[in-house]
């Protein structure tokens, strides 16, 4: 079996042809090279959607790059008629007809709610996680506990959420250890704005509740992915949001005690669950105290259903 001349070590191929000049082997190496350097730039400008890309990986098109080498231009010793191919199948995708340009675009559902009263803070969540009209999972913790005094909720991209209310709960120990005291509300949500600003625009989704207590009392947080952060009572993030602040802007008083709270929180996510199609699982309840946050209850939205939909006798 004949090895093409081009892939022979220098030495052989040498001994093989004598008469052709090492200038001439260097030069149609250097075309190789070329080629293979030209191939890459092309795809990594396609994959980056630089302005230098000058095609796109479509089903129905293809890539083929030829150089023909002969005696008579690069000095190689091969037959005139010898051609080195080059092909790039298209992508085995469905059809796009926006190109390799077209953003990918993130699938958002769930609800998440936390308001401020008299006795400090409720923090109420559904546990649903959807991947477009798939229900991926009824079981989702979308509450993070940062830390003994501090909680922060996940909206948008679990994987997102996750990392970076982990990464905060570390940046709140390390303050701890450094400070002598425990770190605020204010200051923590601040951490957490300045980490995901330096990440702008690079395809995060994340909106994030971080709700405490610290020397000023209860303290309200909201947090996004552009590095927004607003202090306010009462937030909702979601899909189903809007239907959650229904329910608690017709019942949130200043002087409600912490069950009447607790279940204007956990109707107000049944609810949310009940109309919004990417909300459901379980409702999740917190307070937020001066000792602390509480874990109050967990209730599957089907009991719920039965208990605030049973027609009244």
């Amino acid at each position: 079996m004949k090895c093409h001349p081009l892939f022979l070590p220098y030495s052989r191929w040498r001994d093989a042809h004598p008469i052709v000049h090492s200038q001439k082997y260097h030069r149609m190496r250097r075309v190789c090279r070329l080629i293979s350097k030209t191939l890459s730039k092309m795809a990594l400008s396609s994959v980056l959607q630089s302005e230098s890309a000058d095609f796109s990986f479509n089903n129905d098109r293809s890539f083929s790059f030829g150089c023909r080498f002969g005696q008579t231009d690069l000095g190689f010793g091969a037959a005139p008629g010898d051609r080195l191919n080059f092909a790039i199948k298209a992508s085995l995708g469905p059809d796009d007809k926006d190109g390799p340009e077209r953003k990918i675009e993130f699938l958002h559902g769930t609800t998440t709610l936390a308001f401020k009263f008299q006795h400090g803070v409720i923090v109420a969540v559904d546990s649903r996680a959807t991947a477009g009209a798939y229900i991926a999972s009824q079981t989702v913790k979308k509450v993070i506990e940062i830390n003994p005094y501090l909680l922060g909720t996940m909206a948008g991209g679990a994987a997102d959420c996750s990392f970076w209310e982990r990464l905060l709960a570390r940046q709140c120990r390390v303050y701890e250890l450094r400070n002598k005291e425990r770190i605020s509300v204010a200051a923590a949500s601040k951490l957490l704005a300045n980490m995901v600003y330096q990440y702008k625009g690079m395809g995060l989704s994340m909106g994030t509740m971080v709700c405490g207590w610290d020397k000023r009392g209860p303290g309200l947080y909201y947090v996004d992915s552009e590095g927004n952060r607003v202090c306010g009572d009462l937030f909702a993030v979601g899909s189903g949001s809007m239907y959650a602040y229904g329910v608690v802007d017709s019942g949130l008083r200043q002087d409600l005690s912490v069950e009447e709270a607790c279940e204007l929180g956990r109707r107000a996510i049944y609810q949310a669950t009940y109309r919004d199609a990417y909300s459901g699982g379980q409702v999740n309840l917190y307070h937020v105290h001066s000792e602390g946050w509480t874990r109050v209850s967990q209730e599957d939205v089907l009991k719920l259903h039965h208990q605030y939909q049973e027609p009244k006798k």
